[in-house]
């Protein structure tokens, strides 16, 4: 690679519409690191969306509007990043199908996610071959960009080192076209929903990036805290309470070590403790949520990123998918 070249990252979101505070702290904030450093490839992960919710695209046009005017509000920039859709790109949905025809049946079952969403998602039919089959779609996602590497949490892990297995397969059976992923480990700060469960929108324990200062009060002041704190008096434990992992990410350093202290010893109440987390919030929010206005007001722009982003991205797929061609013999 010349020294002048950046190294390429690829990763997708599925489009489930406006975007919470875990989305931000558990794959944004990493993204907007990222575009300063690598050339960046982000992609609205619709075919994946339908992976599980097949039935339900009633608001899946307007969920990809909400979804990326919050990626714009929250920092992403066009200029230095490349968004686009993937249903918009019919080279994704071939290249699946050519690694369709090379992948082991076992290489999928495997996969630890399959289970383990099988399991999750409950009052779901997920015995489709689409829901097997995704982490083939993810690979050839990665593989059509020739990504160098793809942030992903441990758990994801297994699907970059499939795909790696999907370019060592192609390669042997045909010739070199694909290079091997790297899984670039990112680390997340725990941020639980306002009912210490993961956050999540399906649970209704989200804080949007969207939500008004008065509704960000309104949901921190009914979080849980530490189960064992019933009166004002009693003593508390930060390390179990939920507030406080919202205080060590969004609270400078000054007021994170004053809870920590006066918690243990109830010199600090919950009530003033939710406050002081709700003031850094909404501090926080502010400059997205004034984006994102400006966003709203022209939902064009919104939608003009994506089909700039889809049409440089185009280019690149197209010419992967010559040579893929080429190496199975399916050009004239």
């Amino acid at each position: 690679m010349p020294e002048n070249q950046r190294r390429r990252i690829l990763s997708g979101m599925r489009p489930t519409g406006r975007l919470h505070l875990g989305n931000l702290v558990g794959a944004l904030q990493n993204w907007i690191e990222l575009q300063e450093q690598y050339e960046c490839h982000y992609f609205v992960a619709d075919w994946h969306m339908l992976t599980t919710h097949y039935a339900e695209v009633s608001e899946l046009q307007s969920d990809i509007q909400e979804m990326v005017t919050d990626w714009l509000a929250a920092g992403l920039d066009p200029s230095k990043a490349t968004f686009f859709i993937q249903s918009r790109l019919p080279e994704h949905a071939e290249l699946h199908l050519l690694f369709s025809m090379i992948a082991p049946l076992g290489w999928l079952e495997r996969v630890p996610s399959y289970k383990e969403q099988m399991d999750n998602l409950e009052g779901r039919d997920l015995n489709t071959y689409g829901f097997l089959g995704y982490p083939l779609l993810q690979a050839a996602d990665i593989l059509m960009y020739k990504a160098d590497g793809v942030p992903v949490g441990e758990d994801q892990v297994p699907h970059v080192e499939l795909t790696r297995e999907i370019a060592r397969r192609f390669n042997h059976l045909y010739r070199k076209v694909f290079p091997e992923p790297q899984a670039l480990l990112t680390h997340a700060p725990r941020l639980p929903g306002t009912d210490g469960r993961k956050m999540s929108k399906s649970y209704g324990n989200a804080i949007f990036l969207s939500d008004p200062p008065a509704v960000v009060s309104k949901k921190v002041a009914g979080m849980m805290t530490d189960p064992a704190r019933k009166r004002r008096w009693d003593k508390g434990n930060p390390d179990v309470c939920p507030v406080f992992d919202f205080h060590k990410i969004f609270s400078p350093p000054e007021v994170v070590e004053r809870v920590n202290r006066e918690c243990r010893t109830a010199e600090i109440g919950c009530v003033e403790c939710k406050k002081l987390v709700t003031g850094q919030l909404n501090q926080f929010l502010a400059p997205i949520q004034n984006r994102r206005r400006q966003l709203e007001q022209n939902p064009e722009q919104v939608w003009q990123v994506l089909e700039e982003g889809t049409c440089k991205a185009r280019q690149v797929a197209q010419a992967t998918m010559q040579e893929a061609r080429a190496a199975m013999n399916l050009t004239h």
